[in-house]
């Protein structure tokens, strides 16, 4: 993943903010917090490793299948782009 060292600190910001909320559930066991809340932290985790998923799938489709805004071949940017609309909304 050597492309994706220019989106290094927002990748690695992402995955410390997962981690902080790892810590939370964590921290909701041990103290043992409610399950409503604890399903919330959850929640709120899988929704950032779903938002880190989709940055991860879009940045390998632009660099080693298709890049959407520099494909000459319409059809072929079409898809790509339409490709990466279907997984934002899919990991949303």
């Amino acid at each position: 993943m050597a492309h994706a060292i220019r989106e290094k600190s927002k990748l690695v910001a992402r995955v410390r903010r997962i981690k902080g909320q790892a810590e939370a559930v964590e921290r909701a066991l041990e103290t043992e917090l409610g399950c409503a809340e604890v399903l919330m932290l959850v929640a709120s985790m899988r929704g950032a490793i779903n938002g880190l998923t989709v940055e991860l799938l879009e940045d390998q489709i632009r660099h080693h299948v298709v890049n959407p805004d520099s494909e000459p071949d319409a059809d072929r940017a079409k898809g790509a782009a339409e490709l990466i609309d279907v997984l934002r909304t899919y990991l949303k």
